[in-house]
């Protein structure tokens, strides 16, 4: 019987629905709740490493650029806990019992970690929908959470949004009053 299910939010445009389903999910089976948002280097909106490049081989990171990229971390961090304060407030409001925790590493290791750790009998999750290169490179933190998790994982496709190209195939439809 699922009873703790780890919510895993992102800083994405899915993460609305990701909660949405899992506030829905605690609701119906009485279950507890547990949101987690893992930091990375590699987020799209993550602070980058101001490394400059001068005429030696490597390249160097002096302190005020050192000092700069800490705040940002600093400011990138209390974003994350801020918001996740927030959706739990969110979830706790509608009588769920919910949990917080913001952890920094690889986002699939991290989450079947705390996944473990936590007992969770279920994970939901986004999809971010990588394909080609970006998926190679970067990998697909669903991919890792389903192939090594302790637990079922539930992935919460979002309805992706047309091309240009096929927004403007798409026929037109109008509905006539009469």
């Amino acid at each position: 019987m699922t009873q703790r299910i780890l919510v895993a939010i992102d800083r994405s445009s899915a993460r609305a629905l990701v909660l949405q389903q899992g506030m829905q999910l605690a609701q119906a089976l009485g279950a507890n709740l547990m949101l987690i948002h893992v930091l990375s280097a590699y987020d799209d909106d993550s602070p980058g490493l101001p490394v400059r490049a001068y005429h030696s081989y490597y390249p160097i990171v002096d302190s005020a650029a050192w000092e700069m990229y800490q705040q940002q971390w600093e400011a990138y961090e209390n974003s994350g806990l801020t918001d996740l304060q927030l959706l739990a407030e969110e979830a706790t409001a509608r009588g769920i019992p919910t949990e917080f925790t913001q952890n920094t590493g690889d986002p699939g290791r991290v989450i079947c970690d705390m996944a473990k750790t936590w007992n969770a009998d279920l994970i939901l999750m986004g999809h971010r929908g990588r394909k080609g290169l970006s998926e190679l490179l970067l990998g697909s933190v669903s991919n890792y959470v389903m192939h090594h998790a302790p637990c079922s994982v539930l992935i919460v496709r979002s309805v992706p949004k047309p091309t240009e190209s096929e927004a403007a195939e798409a026929p037109a439809v109008s509905v006539a009053e009469g």
